[in-house]
């Protein structure tokens, strides 16, 4: 040392900056470890001749760069980006992205934004794990999401449920006239059933097809989605349904309410407002016949299920106008065109639905198994020469509602159902209860001899809704090609001469 107490020349020379920056550890190129600010001071206060450098600077600044402990000097090295650093830095980003944002699911724009070039990566890498998250959450929120809205997973429109019908609407008006407003209701599926009705006036027809369809007995009537007869309407003797009302439930079941056959009220309305008659129609009467029979043989023609409803057993007419539709019937569209068929070929090809025949507002007596089985039997002789369904898809041995009965007790067992007198079982309960000295025999409700009208009413759907669907054309229909099908068949039976010719003959 000198005698000023300062290190000999040469110390903090060129020299001995040499022999540090050899000792210490070379980190990779372009990194400086005491920060660029100190790099610019240092740089220029060596000297290309060697000689000694004014201590009073160096003493201030040098020991504050040798100072840094080697452990906080490989600290930074570690996190400089390698070849191979990309890989580790993933791990650490997503960890940070799903922090800053709170919840896995929350998009990269709503977590906090970060500085600089770190920013763009940090959502870059964030966002991969985060985006199917949330649009998971999106596929759920079907009721927040807009109806119709595209999947925002598979890019494809979402399937909404069928919308559901309020009231009917009219396939067939007054006029009997086809009507197109039961189109936007259908769709390009072929899983359909579809079910109509017939029966004369008062029998029950809106009713009960309601009763099928959408309501139950418990509910007002005046909300039903077949109108009803009003007490007005009753007691002037009218009809309340005119021409052919069609509603479609969304288990994809059509069900057709059509007007009374052979109705005295639509007759005299005839009479009295004198309407004009169309030319080929002489007497107003063979006019309502015509008009009868021509929802008849149509809906033995585009339906799986018609019901046959009567309030008393029997009427022998009735009988004899089902056969005289059933000829009437037009023929099934055949894919084969051959000449050469047999007779019997061609009854094999013809398509024929399934008959219900429903007694509404049975009495006791008529669910007696001994009368019962006079019934069956009846039935089974008018319809033996009948080439619809009438046997075998329905039975009220099935529905235990004769737990004693062996299934052999009806050897000639038809599609017959029976139901008792519609009632609110409450008011019954009390009218019909017992005046016994007991006070459980007067709690109990009188003897019915059958059961309820809604556990019948559940029975009944169940069994006509398990009915088989058969192909009602050549070709497989959805309810689209069901509809133009149907106008077709509509617009053939108006202009069919078998009844022109039928017509003729009965003036």
């Amino acid at each position: 040392m000198s005698e000023s107490g300062h290190s000999q020349p040469g110390m903090y020379g060129q020299g001995r900056r040499r022999r540090r920056r050899r000792d210490r550890d070379v980190g990779p190129p372009g990194q400086n470890l005491s920060g660029p600010s100190r790099d610019r001071e240092y740089v220029p206060r060596e000297r290309r001749d060697g000689s000694e450098e004014p201590p009073g600077p160096l003493l201030q600044k040098t020991p504050i760069i040798l100072a840094k402990p080697p452990g906080e000097r490989s600290k930074p090295s570690q996190s400089v980006p390698t070849s191979g650093g990309q890989a580790l830095e993933k791990p650490i980003m997503l960890i940070k992205s799903r922090e800053d944002g709170g919840k896995p699911g929350t998009p990269p724009e709503v977590a906090s934004p970060a500085s600089g070039s770190g920013a763009s990566k940090l959502e870059r890498e964030g966002q991969r794990p985060t985006q199917p998250v949330y649009q998971i959450q999106n596929r759920g929120m079907g009721a927040a999401a807009s109806s119709g809205a595209v999947d925002p997973v598979i890019g494809q429109t979402k399937l909404v449920p069928p919308e559901k019908m309020k009231h009917s609407i009219k396939l067939v008006d007054d006029q009997m006239n086809w009507c197109d407003s039961a189109m936007e209701y259908l769709r390009d599926q072929t899983d359909m059933l579809v079910v109509g009705v017939i029966g004369l006036q008062g029998t029950g027809k809106s009713t009960i097809m309601s009763l099928l369809s959408a309501n139950a007995p418990e509910e007002d009537q005046r909300g039903y989605v077949f109108r009803a007869q009003t007490q007005e309407i009753k007691e002037r003797g009218g009809n309340q349904s005119t021409g052919i009302d069609f509603y479609i439930t969304q288990e994809r079941v059509i069900f057709l309410d059509t007007q009374p056959i052979l109705s005295p009220s639509i007759l005299d309305h005839l009479i009295n407002n004198d309407r004009k008659l169309p030319p080929e129609y002489n007497l107003p009467h063979t006019y309502v016949e015509m008009q009868s029979l021509q929802i008849t043989a149509f809906l033995f023609t585009v339906c799986h299920v018609v019901i046959v409803i009567q309030d008393w057993f029997t009427d022998i007419n009735l009988y004899r106008f089902l056969q005289t539709a059933e000829m009437l019937k037009p023929s099934t569209p055949s894919a084969s065109h051959d000449s050469t068929g047999s007779s019997g070929n061609e009854e094999g090809s013809e398509y024929y639905p399934h008959i219900v025949f429903l007694q509404n507002k049975s009495s006791r007596d008529e669910f007696c198994p001994r009368n019962l089985k006079k019934m069956h039997m009846a039935v089974d002789k008018l319809m033996a020469h009948s080439h619809l369904k009438y046997k075998g898809t329905l039975s009220m041995l099935d529905c235990n509602i004769f737990p004693g009965l062996d299934r052999d007790y009806l050897e000639t067992e038809v599609n017959m159902f029976l139901l008792p007198l519609m009632e609110n079982e409450g008011e019954d309960a009390l009218t019909k209860a017992g005046s016994g000295s007991a006070p459980l025999f007067s709690l109990l409700p009188g003897y019915r001899g059958h059961p309820t009208f809604s556990s019948q009413v559940s029975k009944l759907r169940s069994q006509i809704l398990a009915m088989s669907r058969c192909q009602l054309s050549h070709t497989i229909l959805t309810e689209k090609n069901w509809f133009h099908y149907a106008a077709r068949i509509w617009d053939g039976v108006k202009k069919s001469s078998a009844l022109s010719e039928y017509s003729r003959l009965q003036a």
